[in-house]
């Protein structure tokens, strides 16, 4: 089966080498001309991470991040409301992980091309559009690079291409722009001394536009250093039915010393943070409604081009790899691509638009507003109902991550022209389970 995926970032990445596992050979296809290391931090869930164990990449993934064992909420003027246990601390069977975007990105840039090839990853693609039959999708691009527009022909194109995802324009053309909240985040990073006890991702304020994060993405190379911590304050300075500038401008250290000269946070020093830090960067706070359908015959999105969210819950990342995984699952487990497509429609898109929903009504950071009303940290249970209700609704409490079987496919059920055939196997009591998993739809 001839696969193509538009987008070569995380989520299209993850793809390529979930099908490659699974006995398919994909061609990834990137508008960008080159693929670097860019961006700023990015959490990894437990569910995520196995996802990526799953695929062999877990000493890779260990040696570029940090893994954080405490989550701790703060008020606006620094004082604890909520702390959690996160990764191996709070029982799963895989680490939570804090890591730089960028070298993440890479790596599984390497991994793509050391098992499917070179030539796996084409950049310098700009998609411009597809027609489909009966018996599979043409898809066409814009060649950056000589100005020529080229084909190529599948038989399933995944758009995987980000929140302005081109792919979801042509399959929804009436959706019109992304939705905006008001909110700016300035995001950046600096070297800086661990805050609290060097593996806690902080987040203080709670609503939208009023607040502060920071977490390590890297550890000190001396005992006495300074961490890398990745930092995101957000600010509120425009509203929603306004032009919004989406240039990711550079924010000018006097405003970002500004945005946060009235945040009292004893356990972190602002004016430090924002002097270390080679670039700030404006990014508006965006997302989408919910889709009724993503797989339409031979077309499907995947990542963000099918569910942007709102960074609550640090679950947009995690969920992206989830779907890779799940699709690749799909298509292996049944001949009929199109079947497959609407399997993984229907196994995926209700899970995901929900954590969507729910990451507008602030997610599990809803626990930091609520103690704002109270007057001061919550009583337990309710803290805990609240943070549950989110883990369960996004399949990532201890036990659904630890006891889900996997999404793997046994080497002898790789048969993608009648997988259905294969009945899945037993394993040893030290390796992941490969039973094929009971979702609900």
């Amino acid at each position: 089966m001839r696969v193509s995926i538009v987008g070569g970032g995380i989520a299209g990445l993850t793809c390529a080498l979930s099908l490659h596992a699974a006995g398919f050979r994909p061609r990834v296809s990137e508008a960008a001309r080159t693929i670097k290391a860019v961006g700023v931090g990015i959490n990894l869930l437990p569910h995520a991470v196995r996802e990526l164990a799953e695929l062999g990449l877990a000493n890779e993934l260990a040696a570029i991040s940090v893994p954080p064992d405490r989550l701790a909420y703060h008020d606006r003027a620094g004082e604890p409301v909520w702390t959690e246990p996160l990764g191996l601390t709070a029982g799963y069977r895989w680490p939570q992980y804090s890591v730089h975007r960028g070298r993440l990105h890479l790596m599984l840039l390497t991994a793509v091309r050391e098992r499917l090839g070179a030539d796996c990853v084409r950049t310098g693609l700009a998609f411009r559009g597809f027609e489909q039959t009966r018996d599979g999708v043409r898809a066409h691009f814009l060649d950056r690079m000589s100005g020529a527009p080229t084909v190529e022909d599948a038989d399933v194109l995944i758009g995987s291409d980000g929140i302005d995802s081109v792919v979801r324009a042509r399959l929804h053309p009436d959706e019109g722009t992304s939705r905006w909240n008001g909110v700016h985040m300035w995001r950046g990073v600096a070297r800086h001394p661990h805050i609290l006890d060097g593996r806690s991702i902080v987040v203080a304020g709670g609503t939208p536009g009023a607040k502060f994060v920071a977490y390590p993405i890297e550890d000190p190379a001396a005992p006495d250093g300074d961490a890398l911590l990745n930092w995101v304050l957000e600010v509120r300075h425009g509203r929603a039915a306004e032009p919004l500038d989406r240039s990711h401008r550079r924010v000018t250290t006097a405003e970002a010393r500004a945005g946060l000269a009235d945040w009292s946070l004893p356990w972190i020093d602002p004016a430090t943070l924002v002097e270390r830090s080679s670039t700030i960067l404006e990014y508006p706070m965006l997302d989408r409604d919910p889709l009724p359908r993503w797989s339409f015959g031979r077309v499907t999105l995947l990542g963000d081009a099918a569910h942007p969210m709102f960074p609550m819950g640090m679950n947009g990342g995690s969920q992206s790899i989830v779907d890779a995984r799940v699709l690749a699952w799909c298509l292996a487990r049944d001949h009929d691509p199109v079947a497959a497509l609407d399997r993984y429609d229907h196994m995926r898109r209700p899970v995901v638009n929900a954590i969507v929903l729910a990451n507008r009504n602030l997610g599990p950071e809803e626990i930091i507003a609520r103690a704002a009303e109270h007057g001061g940290p919550l009583p337990v249970a309710r803290a805990e109902r609240i943070a549950n209700t989110y883990k369960e609704l996004a399949g990532a409490t201890v036990t659904q991550v630890n006891t889900h079987p996997s999404w793997t496919i046994p080497h002898h059920a790789q048969n993608p022209t009648h997988p259905e055939t294969s009945e899945p196997s037993t394993t040893d009591a030290n390796e992941l389970p490969t039973a094929p998993p009971r979702t609900r739809t």
